[in-house]
């Protein structure tokens, strides 16, 4: 018999927001609304906004939302878990206030998974867009029926993209690992996904489905910079440590992958002497190895000035 509307599992979306009243969050809200899934909540944590984010909420007038504001501002990394502590559905959703579901997005999900309410993580592909909305790039999803292992090395093969909003995670089995964290709270979404795709199991959408919105904001500092590596390092450990079996091909596509990401965060640094301590930095964390060849060819002129100083 077809499943009615209160039978299915309830599917929690989380939207942690921060003075965006004028700016994306009426449409990351939108899309949340607009989901064709029948049994949803929707749970905005308001980390103690300036602007009119209570009124733009309030004029949503659907009563699957609840709405919390905070008194003073706890910080993204600890709004993040409080709205994963309300969340009362199967699966939970953490949608930046920035970012897009597609209206069928948790309806697609559901349906894959078969609506099991046991699996780690239910994921479909992703789509980056601009301030504007324009498509920049897009990854299909395309690691269904592989091992945790073949999982894994398949976002280092671009067969896959981790994002927080094309994923829906047992909500249940995520409070038990404490929640969303690293070791910078940077990677939040990989550690949490690595963990629960390996110790539970997953459902692949392989179509487009959310969409993730990119900024033109640059970083500043190297240190920053480090920051990423380490948490990349990190999740990688935990990668090896939960696919012992592939553990040599992991840490080695792994490298080489984590260290062309940092490499594109050294790329963005703003200013010229923080972007060459930036490179510096990630070549010394990543062992001195997986280095383009121009950045290379810096380092090399670097050494050499700094062995004719010696």
């Amino acid at each position: 018999t077809p499943m009615t509307q209160t039978s299915l599992p309830l599917v929690s979306i989380g939207i942690p927001t921060y003075n965006r009243a004028d700016g994306f969050l009426k449409q990351a809200l939108q899309s949340a609304v607009d989901q064709t899934y029948p049994h949803l909540e929707i749970i905005i944590a308001d980390n103690c906004s300036t602007d009119d984010t209570e009124g733009v909420v309030s004029s949503f007038k659907d009563p699957r939302i609840n709405y919390f504001k905070h008194a003073q501002n706890i910080g993204a990394a600890n709004n993040f878990n409080f709205c994963l502590d309300q969340a009362q559905g199967a699966y939970f959703l953490m949608l930046h206030d920035d970012d897009l579901i597609d209206p069928d997005f948790v309806t697609v999900c559901m349906k894959k998974a078969q609506y099991n309410t046991e699996l780690g993580v239910i994921r479909t592909g992703a789509r980056e867009i601009d301030g504007q909305g324009r498509l920049l790039h897009q990854t299909r999803n395309q690691v269904d029926g592989l091992s945790t292992a073949d999982f894994f090395r398949g976002w280092f093969k671009y067969k896959t993209s981790f994002y927080l909003c094309s994923t829906l995670f047992n909500t249940h089995r995520l409070k038990e690992l404490g929640g969303l964290h690293s070791k910078h709270n940077l990677l939040q979404d990989g550690v949490a996904i690595v963990q629960l795709a390996a110790k539970y199991g997953r459902a692949d959408v392989e179509e487009v489905k959310a969409s993730f919105r990119k900024h033109e904001g640059e970083l500043t500092f190297a240190a920053k910079v480090g920051d990423w590596c380490d948490d990349f390092l990190s999740l990688l450990d935990l990668m090896v440590a939960l696919a012992p079996d592939s553990k040599a091909q992991i840490r080695e596509e792994g490298m080489r992958f984590f260290a062309e990401v940092c490499y594109k965060r050294a790329k963005a640094v703003k200013s010229s002497s923080q972007r060459r301590l930036a490179y510096l930095v990630v070549y010394r964390k990543f062992k001195f190895r997986y280095i383009p060849p121009p950045i290379y060819y810096f380092i090399q002129r670097r050494l050499e000035f700094i062995g004719s100083r010696a």
